[in-house]
């Protein structure tokens, strides 16, 4: 009987391939990957339900009554009352305020896109003496806190009969929004080709045509982003109304409004009402960031992907 020899016996057999390093390490740094994955995406929810929760609660609370949110304040209403939006927005004057909210927050945000994206593009696309101080000069704005003007800007706004009016919030609000609307559309400007604008300069398109024509339409993504940024900050802005616009009720704006009826809830006692107003102060700013979702989304990975 002949014995054949195992295979590790024999002299010219190969060694056994030992595991190769590579996917070894590439296990671990996948092992790795996934731990990062679970914990990042914890975080998002931990955040997400930090800020959803508490707008929930406030809708909740707006379709109870005073009793259930002290009695069951976590629980659904058991029947919805609409009778908390009615006073809001009637006895509470909340209309008054919504509507002049629209009317400054509309002329001022028109105002800040036009006159930043024409200089976000001036700077972006046009070399000239003073190019990176002016631009310097706005993003230093960003950094300048309102509060330290408020003194000098109500005398400057009296001197000129700007105060208790609405196109003197406007032009506060513009100069306000600018240093970063700027910031931002100078930088999406610059992820722009300049072949596009080029092409039009050759086919005899003046600089006024070629941007508002060619340029701005192509910068689409970004202006509504900037948009969206500067409603929320203007929507919401309590400070310079509350400085620049005391005098005349008739003209307070949504958030002086909502100051002014939960320092009524002191006597009254309304809180159905108060959280019913709350939610028409938020309803404006939810809805511009649903609709305009991916278009914020776009515009801010834009200049990352070019």
């Amino acid at each position: 009987m002949t014995v054949q020899a195992e295979p590790s016996d024999r002299p010219d057999a190969p060694a056994p391939a030992a595991p190769p390093e590579g996917r070894a390490r590439g296990a671990g740094g996948e092992r790795e990957g996934g731990v990062l994955n679970v914990f990042s995406h914890g975080v998002l929810v931990i955040w997400g339900l930090m800020v959803t929760l508490p707008l929930l609660w406030a809708v909740m609370s707006a379709f109870k009554t005073d009793k259930e949110i002290f009695s069951s304040p976590w629980s659904l209403p058991k029947s919805p009352d609409f009778g908390a939006w009615s006073r809001a927005w009637s006895q509470a004057h909340m209309s008054e305020y919504f509507l002049n909210s629209i009317v400054v927050v509309a002329g001022s945000l028109l105002g800040t896109m036009l006159l930043g994206s024409m200089a976000a593009y001036v700077l972006a696309r046009f070399d000239f003496p003073g190019n990176r101080f002016v631009y310097y000069l706005f993003v230093g704005g960003m950094s300048f806190p309102v509060i330290l003007a408020l003194v000098p800007l109500f005398f400057v706004m009296k001197n000129m009969q700007l105060l208790n009016t609405y196109h003197g919030l406007i032009l506060v609000y513009i100069a306000y929004s600018l240093p970063f609307t700027v910031f931002f559309l100078t930088g999406f400007f610059r992820t722009l080709p300049s072949s596009v604008a080029e092409a039009a300069m050759i086919d005899g398109a003046s600089h006024t045509r070629t941007f508002f024509q060619v340029m701005l339409p192509m910068a689409k993504p970004g202006l509504i982003s900037v948009g969206i940024f500067n409603f929320l900050g203007q929507w919401n802005q309590y400070l310079l109304p509350a400085v620049l616009n005391v005098g005349d009720e008739d003209k307070k704006l949504l958030p002086q409004g909502l100051v002014a009826l939960a320092a009524s809830q002191r006597y009254k006692g309304d809180w159905s009402g108060l959280f019913a107003g709350l939610v028409i102060a938020m309803l404006p700013v939810l809805a511009a960031y649903i609709v305009f979702q991916r278009q914020v989304q776009s515009g801010l990975t834009a200049g990352a992907l070019k």
